[in-house]
C-alpha cells in the first residue's frame, strides 16, 4: 500500500431517522453552515439528478491541524428511498471513495462512514511516511466535531430552540486564506 493511502471507518450513533440523517448529510451546501469547524466553503457546481445522483461539490475544508484542503466530490450513488446511505467519488487533494450508511435502531440512527483515499496535496502526499498518525488524528478529530455537529443541527431542525452553535474552525479563516501549507 502506498504510504499516503489511509482507510477510516467512522461510526456514530444519533437519535434521529435515516430520513433526518440522509437529508441533512445530503444538503452539502448547508454544510459550512453546521460542521464549520472543517467545512470553510463549499460550492454546488452540478446539481445532479432529482435524487442528487451527479452531484458535484467543490469543499476547501480543515481539521485541528494548520493547513486546508481544496476537493471535490461527486456522488455516485444514492439510496433515496430507504434512506440507507450514498456514496461519493474524490477528487482534487484528496483522491478516493466515500460511503455513507444508515441503519434504524429504535429512536437512533447508526452511521457509518467509510473513507478510503490517497493524500494527493504535497504536504500529504510526501510527509505521510513520517507524519501518517498524525494525519489521521486530524481525520478523527474532524469526524468527532461531525457528529457533535449533526447532533446540534439535527436538534435544530426538529424545533428545538436554545440549541448551542457548532464548534468552530480551530484558526481563524483569515490565518487559513494564506493557505500556508
Amino acid at each position: 500500500m502506498a504510504i499516503n493511502k489511509y482507510h477510516f471507518i467512522t461510526h456514530w450513533r444519533v437519535e434521529a431517522t435515516c430520513q433526518e440523517v440522509y437529508n441533512t448529510l445530503k444538503e452539502a451546501d448547508d454544510l459550512k453552515r453546521w460542521w464549520p469547524s472543517v467545512y470553510l466553503d463549499v460550492k454546488t457546481h452540478k446539481k445532479g439528478d432529482t435524487h442528487g445522483l451527479g452531484k458535484i461539490v467543490e469543499l476547501y475544508t480543515k481539521g485541528f491541524l494548520p493547513y486546508t484542503l481544496k476537493w471535490q466530490f461527486e456522488v455516485t450513488d444514492v439510496q433515496p428511498n430507504t434512506y440507507s446511505g450514498f456514496s461519493l467519488r474524490a477528487f482534487g487533494d484528496f483522491v478516493g471513495r466515500g460511503i455513507w450508511t444508515f441503519e434504524q435502531d429504535g429512536k437512533f440512527c447508526e452511521i457509518t462512514y467509510d473513507w478510503e483515499l490517497e493524500a494527493e496535496k504535497p504536504i500529504l502526499k510526501y510527509l505521510s511516511f513520517l507524519m501518517k498518525p498524525l494525519f489521521s488524528s486530524n481525520h478523527h478529530w474532524a469526524m468527532r466535531k461531525g457528529q457533535e455537529s449533526l447532533k446540534l443541527e439535527l436538534r435544530r431542525r426538529n424545533g428545538e430552540s436554545n440549541v448551542a452553535p457548532p464548534p468552530p474552525p480551530t484558526f481563524p479563516h483569515n490565518i487559513l486564506n494564506n493557505n500556508i501549507l
